[in-house]
């Protein structure tokens, strides 16, 4: 029932707003919504609750959308606009926003044909790291362990664990998930 009363307050709010920027009377409202003003007055106070046939007739006699009378948020836009970063010889793609969910970040990844060859001491860091090959063959070192994965094959091991990725026989594209201790590793300078 709370979402209802939300709901309801808001509207009402939003009625007495718009009707006072428009410098309009309960009367103009009413009669440009065909509700009786009467009943403008109590959706108004409170004292009537808000029928769903009101609302397209209330938000015509404001000129404004449903939406604008709901007070609804505006939608922001869904698409992530963030550059590329390139780092030793890999270009990261962000596909989300920073900050995403519980910390986890999503990139496209295309990692150079000319990165073959792994540095003599293998990295390790906190976190997880998950790899979604999408074209090209994945080198890819954990420990003492040499893996070639292919495309639709998908990797998960503990950054723990040293590890190293790199391209087999030409360029690899592929989607990975890390978390910010990944991310400061592969991002940052």
């Amino acid at each position: 029932m709370q979402a209802n009363e939300d709901v309801d307050l808001r509207v009402r709010r939003r009625l007495r707003e718009l009707r006072g920027r428009l410098g309009l009377t309960l009367e103009d409202v009413a009669t440009r919504a065909g509700i009786d003003v009467s009943t403008l007055s109590r959706l108004e106070s409170g004292k009537r609750r808000l029928a769903l046939d009101h609302l397209p007739r209330l938000a015509a006699a404001l000129s404004v959308s449903t939406d604008e009378l709901l007070g609804a948020t505006p939608t922001i836009d869904p698409r992530v606009h963030a550059a590329s970063h390139t780092k030793h010889l890999i270009t990261f793609w962000p596909l989300t926003r920073q900050g995403g969910a519980g910390g986890l970040q999503a990139f496209k990844i295309r990692i150079s044909a000319r990165r073959r060859t792994p540095p003599d001491e293998l990295p390790t860091h906190e976190g997880q790291e998950w790899l979604y090959v999408l074209s090209g063959r994945l080198q890819l070192i954990l420990a003492d362990q040499h893996y070639v994965i292919e495309p639709g094959e998908a990797v998960e091991f503990s950054t723990w664990t040293p590890h190293w990725f790199g391209a087999v026989d030409g360029p690899v594209e592929a989607i990975t998930l890390f978390g910010p201790h990944g991310e400061r590793v592969h991002l940052k300078p």
